[in-house]
């Protein structure tokens, strides 16, 4: 998984496979899902991250449980 924050677009895309991307949906004005061919998720981008989300939740990431 890669997450990545864009300072100048003020967004966070967050990759959790790689794989060609075909399209995307949009959950709201503010999410959009990456999708492949067969409709598997590759990654999800948050738009006006500043507007949504603490500016110091970058420093605070953490991952449990991982197989």
């Amino acid at each position: 998984m890669k997450i990545n924050f864009d300072k100048t677009a003020d967004a966070v895309h967050i990759e959790f496979c790689e794989g060609k991307f075909d399209s995307n949906k949009k959950l709201d004005d503010f999410t959009i899902i990456d999708l492949d061919k067969k409709r598997n998720i590759l990654g999800i981008e948050l738009l006006e991250v500043s507007k949504r989300i603490s500016k110091d939740f970058l420093s605070n990431i953490s991952v449990t449980n991982l197989a």
